[in-house]
């Protein structure tokens, strides 16, 4: 099966010899990883729905 890293565009073979597939390399995983950390990438929806509640300072788990 042939497929594209969706990094880079490199037309790649879905084997072992592509451990980090769907990407090409490591480096292309690192870009990929890297974009989700700074947000430029994101799952569409209302972040709201899946947070019940955030504490304010000071209200974490209480201590017994």
């Amino acid at each position: 099966m042939r497929l594209r890293c969706p990094t880079c565009k490199r037309d790649i073979e879905w084997s072992d010899t592509y451990p980090y597939r769907p990407f090409c390399s490591e480096r292309c995983r690192l870009i990929d990883l890297g974009a989700w950390l700074g947000e430029q990438h994101a799952i569409p929806g209302d972040a709201s729905e899946f947070i019940d509640e955030v504490p304010s300072q000071g209200e974490g788990p209480q201590e017994n």
